[in-house]
Formats: C-alpha cells, sequence, structure tokens
C-alpha cells in the first residue's frame, strides 16, 4: 500500500508531504485546486514519459517520491530477478531536470524508466476518466477478461509456443527466399566452381612456381656462374683447392718443430674439407641446371591461369582462391539439399503450429467460461447501481489466424434498456453508465489480483444521489477487503464514506500560487462535505445534511 507520497518543485507544488492509510479513502478540492496535479505527479513516478515543463517555474528540479509497504504481496521475486535489494517498506523516487535529464530509483538504486514502470504496475492501478476510454479497445476488453479469467500460467505458455512457431516460420520464409535466389544463380556458381576445381590448387603452389619460373627464366645465367666458381675451385693453374692443400700441407709439416702451428693445421684442415664439400655441391648444382624452354612455357601459362584467377576474384593467393573454391562448393551443396531442408523446417513450423493451436484452444476454453462468469457477476453489480434492465454480454469471437494473445477477439456489448439492442458499449454507454460498468470491472479485478493501491480520479463522474452510495458501496468493500482504495471524487455521498478525508486547496501569496494537501478530521470534515453540498455559502441545512452523511 502507499504509505507515504513527498512532492517537491511539481507544477503548483513547492513541497507536499503527506501519509496515508490503508482502507478507502478520499481526496476532495475545489475545480482547479490541483488534484489532477497530484494524480499527475504519481502517475510519472510509476514511470510516464516526463515533461520538463512540469518543473515549479523557477526550479532546476522536481522530486516525487512515495514509501511503499510490500510486505503482504510476496514480491521478494521481482526484486531478485532484477537484482535490486529488497525491503518490507519499498521507496519509488522519480528526479526530473529542467536539462530534460531524468533519473528514477528504486530502494535508493538507479534504474530504468522501464524497470520502475514495470514495478509500479505492480504497486498501483490508477483509474482516470480516460481510462473509460478504452472500452472500445478489443486488447483492453481482452485483457479485463484474462484478469478475471486468471490465467496468467496458460496465457504464458500460450505465448511461449506461439513466439517459438512464429520465428521458425520467419526462418522458413528466409530460407525459402535465399534458396529461391541462389537456384537462379545456381548455373553462375557452379561455372565458377568448376573453373577453380580444374585447376587442382594446392596450398603453397604459387611460391614454388614463382620460383621456378625466376630459375628457369636465368638458367643460362646460373650455369655460367655455377661453372665459373667450379673452374676456380679445380684449375690446374693454381685453382683454391690445390693451393689450399698446398697450404695445408707446408703448415702441417712444422707441427713437430714449431708448436703453434698444430692448431693452424686443424683450422686449414677443417677449412679444406669445407671448401672440397661447396665445390662439389656448385659443380653438382652446375650439372642440374638445364635451360628448359617447354618447362617454363608451362610454369608461365600455369602462373597466369592463377594469376587470372586471382584478379577475377579480386584475391591475391592461392589460399584464397582455395577459401572460395569451398564457400561456392558449400553454396552448390546447399542448394543442392535445399529442398530437404525445406520440408524439414516446414514440418518443424506445422508442429510448431499444432502446439500453438492446442494451447490456443486451451486459452479459448478458459476465456469462454470467464466471459459466462464476467456476464453474471456484471448483471449482479450493476443491479444495484440503477441499472436494473442493464445486460452486459462478452462476445467471444475467433480469429482467423492465430494472434500474439491467442485466437479471440473479444467485444464487451451493453445495453442499458429492457430488450434493448446489444451493441459495443462505448457507442451506447452514457458517461454514467460507462463510469458504474467500470467501477463494477475495477472492483471484480481488485477481487482477481492482489493489487496494493488503486486510485479512482472522478470515475463517479456523470452519477449522484443513491446510485452515488451504491458507487461508495463498492470501494469502501474493496478497501475493506485488503485494498487500499483511494478516490479523487466531487459528490458528498463518497466522500463520506472515506476512512480518511483529505483536501486539496491552493494558496496565494505575493509572489505565487501553491498547491497544498491536508488531512481532514471533525469538524472540518463536516465543513468541506457541507461546501461540496451547498457551495461556498456554509448553510444549517448543509452542516446537519454533512453530519448525516458522515453519521456524527
Amino acid at each position: 500500500m502507499l504509505c507515504s507520497l513527498y512532492i517537491q518543485n511539481y507544477a503548483l507544488i513547492e513541497k507536499l508531504d503527506i501519509t496515508f492509510e490503508n482502507g478507502f479513502s478520499v481526496i476532495t478540492g475545489e475545480t482547479g485546486a490541483g488534484k489532477s496535479i497530484i494524480l499527475g505527479a504519481i502517475i510519472l513516478l510509476l514511470g510516464q514519459r516526463a515533461d520538463v515543463k512540469s518543473i515549479r517555474t523557477g526550479a532546476s528540479k522536481c522530486i516525487i517520491e512515495a514509501h511503499f509497504d510490500v510486505s503482504s504481496y510476496d514480491m521478494q521475486s521481482f526484486f531478485v530477478e532484477n537484482e535490486l535489494d529488497y525491503e518490507d517498506e519499498c521507496i519509488l523516487r522519480r528526479e526530473l531536470y529542467a536539462s530534460g535529464k531524468s533519473r528514477a530509483f528504486i530502494n535508493d538504486m538507479p534504474v530504468s524508466l522501464s524497470l520502475l514502470k514495470a514495478l509500479g504496475e505492480q504497486l498501483v492501478d490508477v483509474h482516470s476518466q480516460h481510462q473509460n476510454l478504452l472500452l472500445n479497445k478489443e486488447n483492453f476488453q481482452l485483457g479485463i477478461l484474462d484478469v478475471l479469467a486468471r490465467n496468467g500460467d496458460v496465457l504464458c505458455a500460450y505465448q511461449d509456443a506461439y513466439n517459438e512457431w512464429k520465428r521458425a516460420q520467419k526462418e522458413l520464409d528466409e530460407l525459402m527466399v535465399r534458396v529461391e535466389r541462389d537456384k537462379a544463380d545456381v548455373d553462375y556458381i557452379r561455372f565458377q566452381l568448376e573453373q577453380l576445381e580444374s585447376l587442382h590448387l594446392s596450398s603453397g603452389e604459387q611460391e614454388q612456381l614463382e620460383q621456378e619460373a625466376s630459375v628457369l627464366g636465368h638458367a643460362e645465367e646460373i650455369k655460367a656462374a655455377l661453372y665459373h666458381a667450379d673452374k676456380l675451385m679445380y684449375s690446374e693453374n693454381g685453382g683454391l683447392i690445390s693451393n689450399l692443400k698446398e697450404c695445408l700441407n707446408a703448415i702441417d709439416n712444422l707441427r713437430d718443430i714449431y708448436p703453434p702451428c698444430t692448431e693452424l693445421a686443424v683450422r686449414l684442415e677443417s677449412s679444406y674439407i669445407d671448401l672440397k664439400d661447396i665445390a662439389q655441391e656448385i659443380s653438382t648444382e652446375g650439372e642440374t641446371i638445364e635451360f628448359d624452354p617447354v618447362r617454363l612455357e608451362e610454369v608461365n601459362e600455369r602462373l597466369n591461369a592463377i594469376y587470372t584467377l586471382q584478379q577475377k576474384h579480386h584475391v591475391d593467393s592461392v589460399e584464397a582462391l582455395l577459401a572460395l573454391q569451398g564457400e561456392y562448393s558449400a553454396k552448390l551443396s546447399a542448394i543442392t539439399s535445399a529442398d530437404d531442408d525445406i520440408e524439414a523446417l516446414r514440418k518443424r513450423v506445422s508442429d510448431l503450429y499444432g502446439v500453438a493451436s492446442e494451447r490456443a484452444a486451451l486459452l479459448t476454453g478458459i476465456r469462454s467460461a470467464a466471459a459466462r462468469e464476467v456476464e453474471r457477476q456484471m448483471a449482479v453489480r450493476l443491479l444495484p447501481l440503477g441499472m436494473p434492465n442493464a445486460c452486459f454480454v462478452v462476445e467471444v469471437g475467433e480469429r482467423k489466424e492465430l494472434g500474439p494473445q491467442g485466437k479471440e477477439t473479444v467485444n464487451f456489448l451493453f445495453t442499458a434498456n429492457k430488450n434493448g439492442i446489444l451493441q459495443s458499449i462505448a457507442s451506447v454507454a452514457s458517461g454514467g453508465e460507462i463510469a458504474r460498468v467500470m467501477l463494477s470491472l475495477k472492483a471484480m479485478i481488485a477481487g482477481a489480483v492482489k493489487l496494493p493501491t488503486i486510485i479512482f480520479d472522478e470515475i463517479d463522474t456523470g452519477v449522484s444521489g443513491e446510485i452515488a452510495d451504491r458507487m461508495a458501496d463498492i470501494m469502501q468493500e474493496m478497501g475493506d477487503n485488503g485494498r487500499q482504495v483511494i478516490s479523487i471524487t466531487h459528490l458528498p455521498q463518497i466522500a463520506a464514506r472515506g476512512r480518511c478525508h483529505y483536501k486539496v486547496y491552493k494558496q496565494d501569496n505575493d509572489n505565487e500560487t501553491n498547491s497544498h494537501i491536508c488531512r481532514l478530521s471533525g469538524n472540518e470534515r463536516v465543513e468541506e462535505i457541507a461546501h461540496m453540498l451547498s457551495g461556498a455559502t456554509l448553510t444549517e441545512a448543509a452542516l446537519n445534511n454533512a453530519k448525516a452523511l458522515l453519521g456524527v
């Protein structure tokens, strides 16, 4: 329940701090005193989009804060799921800055506006006059029926099945579009793949071919250089090998008479052996190198074929061509097996549709039964509200196809007259009749949903006299059954029935106008109700009438 409300710098309110009680309470005040401002602040706190024009003139920001007692409403799971600290007293706060920035808090923890709204919807139901206009909206009517049917779990199960079916259907549609597009390109894809496969490419091939082409292109030059080096190694007139051998022999003969030559001889011998190996490799390489114009032409043709494909596909390596070949192969394989994939997905879509249809049928049964119960209860509830001949019918129709909420269409039909023609309620009911219908529906909802606080904003518009008494009975009954009900009203019959009575009023000073709210007691309440009966001038009759209404 709403325990307290604090408002600072909102519209005509400089500062307001008020506590509320459980049960049925009323708020009264002259037109323009600020009742709608207080209600607007509460709605803003519950997550409505903010408007900087709401900030009091001259102020840099406004603050709206409310304390709720949630100890009796099993809301711990909401806080755990949203990583919020849970306490029996929950604090909601909204701050709006003149710069346009807005901040939201739950238990002093910054939260998103959507999270604030989600929690607010579980704490307070604000019924304003515009909500009466929603009676001609099918989704609103269906929502009321679902709440009264208490079919939340069944509806969630259906929506899970429906969403899974729709996702599968979307996947099937996208696959079919993709397959049709690919099939149109199948000849192109097959040609590209065959062209790539015909080369029998292998990783690293390009580098090897480019190296071989370089050798073949310079074969004579390479062979001449190797031949020249070989001659230098083995020349009869002082070749490198023979000269090194003579040097080694000369030094080796000095080992016994000049010990330092021992190490020199070892080093020379090692160099002699290495040099002989090098000379042998030079000779062998020289014999291997041959100018082969036929092979050079083959290599260049192979490279040209590779280069042509690389240029065509805008890549620069054989590895990239092989990757592209794999992609084309996969596409062709996918196209080949596409019909099987489509058929499998069609079956899955059909199976999921079957599951969704079964759950929709279960939902239909629950809603149909709930519709008959709503009709029965509405007949009972509307009778004491001055509509003995009223007929309220919940028309449950069937859609051509499953929708997000099921397969039903719901239309509230109404007539206030005996043997009257049933028509959509919004088109035939007067303002007062709609108010009574909505109050009856809200009373039923309050019995079905454990909502802590219900605020009625002038739901009594268009009614008076005995009907107002009966509406007061309903709101008082709702308050007595564990609900906090707050009614903003202009009717003295309803104001007198509140367990607590709050008055909204304006005060002017030299510079500005301020709206205030206070709790009335004793004579203050008698006078306020007397004013509601007789206007600005208090009469003895009005005072006596007010006392009679209050039972004092």
